[in-house]
């Protein structure tokens, strides 16, 4: 929140207020703190980061297998922009990845291993802010302060990752996936207390495993985060997250892989100065009925310039 118009505490508080892209923002069930906030009209975000995640699978949970080792390591590239849409503000983001993938899991009483390099499917996310978030330019931007704000996303996942129909586990998904999702974020003095909901869609993957077709069912999810702000400019946040839905249908045949999981994760961000800033996040499964029960650590480093910083 903006406590002062000196220049100093205007650009910590700038830093505390945009969100950073996600350091996972390859994976389709992330838990990402302050998706919905305000910035100045005009910046842009450059994104580098690295996501690590061992045993469960982190790309696909409702892949027919049991007792995953899996460990991926991601290196990740993103780009941002703050836009005016129709006297609010707006977002859009584009995070591409590559990830190293190995380790083995057992389908039908076998130990299968895998080790795999490639491009994961590619991330593009529309976000506008329909209540509390007008469209500012910077001058005006100092003055203001969050109340209530009220968002919504659309986010979809291009299949440009690698894939092999003659193996189970792989980095890209081989099908177009696309979340919409609400949310509301509350500040309370140095408080924010933010709540989301959505939808994920699936089309079919028609080279799956076996020359088989592969369908999915949608996957709705809920989060909550509570945020701190502190006054040299960190915040660090607790969120939890939980999906239900999303069941697979093989060659017409319906699978036992209902997801009914949760998550728990937080993040903490540093500013290093105006443009420049870090963000850890670590998060993982407390309850899985499907594979996704793994855990994740991730760094990203953040620069940003434009719109008359």
């Amino acid at each position: 929140m903006v406590t002062s118009r000196s220049p100093g505490a205007f650009a910590l508080s700038l830093l505390s207020l945009v969100a950073l892209l996600p350091a996972a923002g390859a994976l389709a069930q992330d838990i990402e703190p302050r998706a919905y906030s305000n910035a100045p009209i005009g910046v842009n975000f450059l994104v580098a980061g690295y996501v690590r995640t061992e045993d469960g699978l982190s790309f696909d949970p409702a892949l027919p297998i049991r007792n995953p080792d899996l460990r991926t390591q991601s290196a990740l590239l993103g780009y941002g922009r703050v836009i005016d849409l129709w006297g609010t503000s707006g977002k859009v983001d584009v995070i591409l990845p590559y990830t190293f993938l190995s380790g083995s899991a057992d389908y039908r009483e076998e130990r299968v291993d895998r080790v795999v390099d490639g491009l994961a499917d590619a991330r593009v996310r529309l976000s506008v802010n329909l209540l509390g978030a007008p469209s500012l330019r910077l001058p005006e931007y100092r003055a203001y302060r969050q109340k209530l704000l009220v968002g919504a996303s659309v986010i979809a996942w291009i299949p440009i990752g690698q894939y092999d129909p003659s193996r189970l586990v792989n980095i890209g998904a081989n099908r177009w996936t696309v979340k919409g999702e609400i949310g509301a974020s509350r500040a309370v003095r140095r408080w924010i207390f933010e709540v989301a909901g959505g939808t994920t869609f699936f089309s079919d993957n028609e080279s799956f495993y076996g020359g088989s077709v592969r369908e999915q069912a949608p996957l709705a999810s809920v989060q909550g985060s509570v945020i701190h702000a502190f006054r040299s400019g960190i915040w660090g946040s607790v969120s939890a997250m939980y999906w239900n839905g999303g069941r697979t249908t093989v060659d017409g045949q319906l699978d036992r892989n209902l997801q009914q999981n949760w998550r728990l994760g937080g993040t903490l961000s540093f500013p290093i100065d105006l443009r420049h800033s870090v963000k850890a996040h670590y998060n993982s499964g407390v309850y899985a009925r499907t594979g996704n029960n793994y855990d994740a650590f991730g760094l990203a480093w953040q620069y940003r310039w434009g719109g008359g910083l």
